[in-house]
């Protein structure tokens, strides 16, 4: 048995809230497609999600039912909280093959169980959950009635426990280890994979009281023109004398993600990125003056907008979302964003990865802080220094 990361009352404290909400939207039912809030509610922490699975919340019923490949069943009873009989797998013949469907089986299961009928939540954004999965699920269930029941989960996510801050701050520690391997392996002639293969290292080896996990996202790191592109990806190029190169890098403990960005100046600093530079740390300073229980995560914004504006500056992405715990391809929550617009009142326990990337023609920046909301302000759970090191 695999320690589980939290104890089985932190569990049905989450199943008590995700119920409330269900019972608030008249559910009977909530199928849990979103690989991160199916580890949220059960503890399961596999590689399976490639194959359809899915985590079943009833109501009346006091635990949850884990349902997946059969082959990955064992997995769940050694890392889910569940009682054995709660965690369900289904056949190998219905893996890939055009003529039969997981999901029919699984649609089959709840009708047996007695849960085909009445109002059923749905997670009708996640990544891993297809159309054609939803299409026959939907089939083989005809007496029910469908709900989108998209961000139920997460939005209990977004204010974290004290014992989900003790992982963060732990990943925190992992996501400035991996900036300072960056610093120390990056210089002109380096391949960007050999970078990489540093970073990530240092990433998973953890420290000697823990270890790390593969972030959902991998590292980025953007030297010269590719800095203007936020998200693409590394190759065999090798670092040239003078470019400026923008890191978004992470730790992740126990699949709790901190994000950590930097950046690295080979050689001098030319004067437009020493600029850009000093607006984007001040617009971080005051980023952190603003953020505390009680205000709008828009205002948090605007507090930002306001200081590149005085630079002359413009960014239109948003500069923060909620962030925990994470599977590939993001680590975003999906719920609050640092944006205008965004009118959600922020909350002790709430923590957000601020991010002010400044992505400009042929060059670009980034600083970043993984950031505890409290009831009296802020705390960064990353700390590092913000300024860009320079590297002669």
């Amino acid at each position: 048995m695999i320690p589980l990361p939290f104890e089985r009352g932190e569990y049905r404290r989450r199943l008590q809230a995700i119920r409330e909400e269900m019972a608030r939207r008249g559910l009977d039912l909530l199928i849990v497609n979103d690989v991160a809030n199916q580890h949220y509610i059960t503890g399961y922490d596999g590689w399976s999600f490639y194959t359809p699975q899915v985590v079943l919340v009833s109501l009346a019923d006091e635990e949850p039912v884990w349902i997946g490949r059969a082959m990955d069943a064992a997995g769940g009873v050694l890392t889910a909280w569940m009682k054995p009989e709660n965690v369900v797998g289904f056949p190998e013949d219905h893996v890939q093959r055009p003529d039969r469907h997981p999901m029919d089986w699984i649609a089959g299961w709840i009708v047996k169980k007695g849960w085909g009928r009445g109002n059923i939540g749905i997670e009708m954004e996640a990544y891993y959950y297809s159309a054609k999965a939803h299409a026959r699920l939907t089939a083989g269930l005809p007496n029910a009635t469908f709900h989108d029941a998209s961000l139920i989960v997460n939005w209990v996510r977004a204010v974290k426990s004290d014992a989900e801050i003790g992982y963060l701050r732990k990943a925190a520690t992992l996501a400035e280890g991996a900036v300072s391997a960056a610093y120390e392996i990056i210089e002109p002639g380096v391949r960007e994979c050999d970078a990489i293969a540093g970073i990530q290292a240092a990433q998973i080896a953890g420290s000697p009281d823990f270890a790390g996990d593969i972030t959902a996202l991998p590292p980025t790191i953007l030297g010269g023109e590719n800095a203007s592109a936020p998200h693409i990806m590394w190759s065999d190029r090798r670092f040239g004398a003078n470019e400026t190169v923008a890191l978004e890098l992470a730790g992740a403990v126990r699949r709790y993600t901190a994000g950590l960005a930097r950046t690295l100046q080979l050689g001098p600093t030319p004067a437009k990125v020493a600029e850009t530079g000093k607006a984007v740390i001040e617009g971080m300073e005051a980023v952190l003056g603003a953020i505390r229980a009680g205000v709008a995560a828009e205002e948090v914004e605007a507090s930002w907008r306001k200081i590149i504006q005085r630079y002359g500056l413009k960014k239109e992405s948003r500069i923060g979302y909620s962030i925990g715990v994470a599977y590939p391809p993001d680590w975003g929550e999906h719920t609050i964003s640092l944006r205008p617009g965004d009118k959600t009142i922020l909350k002790p326990g709430n923590v957000v990865h601020c991010i002010l990337g400044m992505w400009m023609e042929g060059w670009g920046i980034e600083v970043s802080e993984t950031i505890l909301v409290t009831a009296g302000g802020c705390e960064t759970l990353t700390k590092f220094p913000r300024d860009i090191h320079v590297k002669p």
